[in-house]
């Protein structure tokens, strides 16, 4: 069974080699990281304002758009959603300020 991110890392890499005319996804790639970092810039602080708001379902909807644009970005570098999911596994049962120490040894 796959789950909506497997599912949508595969619709954002196919997308990557799609005519740009074609597909928003394929117009983000063919601009490049930097257009793409933009974008997840701008989903993170219209996240943060729906946050603010009280808003819970604008806190949602902001939320999935900064989870999608984060998706792209990783398309983009070649980084599967299950290395991020991996990483968060390690950090599982560590407190923060014991995984910033071991970022620190």
């Amino acid at each position: 069974m796959s789950t909506i991110l497997q599912q949508l890392e595969k619709v954002l890499d196919e997308r990557k080699r799609a005519d740009a005319a074609s597909s928003y996804v394929a117009s983000l790639h063919a601009k490049g990281l930097e257009t793409i970092l933009k974008k997840v810039g701008e989903e993170a602080t219209e996240t943060v304002i729906a946050a603010v708001s009280g808003d819970r379902e604008q806190v949602v909807y902001e939320t999935a758009d900064l989870w999608f644009h984060i998706m792209v970005m990783l398309s983009h570098l070649d980084i599967s959603h299950d290395e991020v999911l991996a990483e968060l596994e390690r950090r599982f049962g560590l407190s923060g300020l014991e995984e910033k120490a071991q970022r620190k040894g």
